[in-house]
């Protein structure tokens, strides 16, 4: 694959994120064989971990969906390669059971393969969204 098409795959996923898509249609973007990262406190919210299958990444919104309301989610920048892209940016959240808010800085690095992500990787201040949701 080329940078640009590369790109534009990291370009598709948010615009399907940020137009409130199904999971489903959004995960139609990855690998049946997908391996999905998010590091942290495995067992302080469903989608940190990792996990795999295309499934995971149907998961990994839905779960954030009905725990979250998003209030911002600021791209920065997109770096690409043939076979990478990074997205970095700001989010904040309100978590919808206290209505506390989470701001972090993340980072998403998208692996793609064949015209799909096959390797989701976010990193994000889960620490500070883990005791959020807790309290």
């Amino acid at each position: 694959m080329s940078q640009e098409q590369t790109k534009h795959i990291a370009q598709e996923f948010l615009s399907r994120l940020g137009t409130g898509a199904e999971p489903e249609e959004i995960a139609k973007l990855f690998s049946p064989d997908l391996d999905l990262d998010i590091p942290g406190d495995a067992g302080a919210l469903p989608w940190i971990g990792r996990t795999t299958g295309r499934g995971a990444i149907v998961n990994f919104i839905s779960a954030t969906r009905s725990l979250l309301e998003p209030l911002r989610f600021d791209v920065h920048d997109i770096l690409a390669s043939d076979s990478r892209a990074v997205i970095l940016g700001e989010l904040a959240s309100r978590v919808t059971g206290s209505g506390k808010v989470i701001e972090t800085p993340f980072a998403i690095v998208l692996t793609v393969s064949g015209g799909e992500i096959t390797r989701f990787l976010m990193l994000e201040d889960s620490f500070a969204v883990s005791i959020a949701i807790r309290v």
